[in-house]
């Protein structure tokens, strides 16, 4: 099987399945984050990787959700980050760091540049035959 054909069956960018997934990925992300620490959650071992793992899925998703849309994407899911980072401080276990929204940012753009690279690698026209 060929990485064209592996690819085919993927719905185009702008379907509403993305729309679906990233919204079912923010919920995910969103309880992750404020869920008690003490709780024993997936974790990549180092916090900044935590945020950029979780943020690139989001800027995949959104790239492909609403494509031609990058800027207004990455910033509204940068905002989504900072409100998950706003919401942490009311928590008891849980801490707000500046930091983190620059690891959310890495991610985004890393999760938009996999889906700018996946959408090339699409196959059109009679390739997808």
């Amino acid at each position: 099987m060929s990485l064209h054909t592996a690819r085919s069956w993927l719905p185009k960018p702008g379907a509403a399945v993305w729309s679906w997934l990233l919204a079912l990925a923010m919920l995910v992300l969103l309880v992750l984050s404020l869920a008690p620490s003490s709780l024993a959650l997936p974790t990549t071992g180092w916090d900044k990787a935590n945020h950029a793992l979780g943020f690139a899925v989001l800027g995949l998703l959104g790239q492909w959700a609403w494509p031609g849309r990058t800027a207004v994407v990455l910033t509204a899911l940068l905002a989504y980050g900072g409100l998950i980072e706003l919401l942490q401080s009311f928590t008891p276990d849980r801490s707000t760091e500046a930091v983190d929204l620059l690891a959310d940012w890495v991610g985004l753009l890393f999760g938009a540049g996999m889906a700018f690279l996946l959408d090339r690698l699409r196959p059109t026209g009679q390739e997808a035959q």
